[in-house]
């Protein structure tokens, strides 16, 4: 009976995410935007002959997942261990519970075309299992990008870095949004490079972009 009651739980908060995203899931011309002046379109500012051309289109997805986009059962535990870029797909979205150790501004990066302009530069959340297991080889990266924070504020909702800090950091959140496998921080995460010494990252398994988010606490 526990198992079936968690298993309509799950269901329902599925039910309630798809939902907000049907209330979200307007077109607000992403495909391109302007940032410092210039067109910057969803591969941003790398050639087509580049791999973060295609990397690049996959950080800037601006659609919100359909229920059917869910997969069940994904856990943080298992993005925190999973050193495997094929164990779960980047076409589909999923649901994650985790404190936020910390809220910052991401770097300058290719798919908002270097710009340096805040508002125009990914969020990153340092998503981990409790507070008690803060370390870089537990944390999770959650994303939000420029391009999901201006269809939030279209709806009146802030989702800057420094709001998201101010309300998150500190506290338990379920997030939810679209799988990636960001390849490029293989070097740098405790999944793939186990020795390193300047991980600051589980893994390469990241929620990006987030497209739901809520404090639980």
């Amino acid at each position: 009976m526990r198992k079936k009651s968690r298993a309509v739980l799950s269901q329902k908060i599925v039910l309630l995410i798809f939902a907000v995203a049907l209330c979200t899931a307007v077109t607000y011309g992403q495909q391109t935007i302007s940032i410092d002046g210039v067109d910057c379109d969803i591969h941003g500012s790398v050639h087509d002959d580049r791999p973060e051309y295609r990397l690049n289109e996959y950080k800037n997805r601006y659609s919100f997942p359909k229920k059917s986009d869910f997969m069940n059962g994904i856990t943080l535990n298992q993005l925190i261990s999973s050193d495997n870029e094929d164990q779960f797909s980047i076409d589909k979205a999923v649901i994650l519970t985790g404190y936020v150790f910390n809220v910052k501004m991401g770097g300058v990066e290719t798919c908002n075309c270097k710009t340096k302009d805040e508002f125009f530069r990914d969020t990153h959340i340092e998503l981990t299992p409790d507070d008690e297991h803060t370390g870089p080889e537990y944390r999770i990266i959650v994303e939000v990008t420029p391009r999901i924070r201006a269809i939030m504020a279209a709806k009146n909702i802030d989702w800057s870095t420094e709001t998201l800090k101010f309300e998150l950091k500190g506290h338990k959140i379920k997030v939810a949004g679209w799988l990636f496998y960001d390849e490029e921080h293989k070097s740098q995460s405790s999944a793939t490079n186990p020795t390193g010494e300047r991980n600051w990252r589980a893994s390469c398994w990241e929620i990006h972009p987030i497209t739901y988010i809520k404090v639980l606490d």
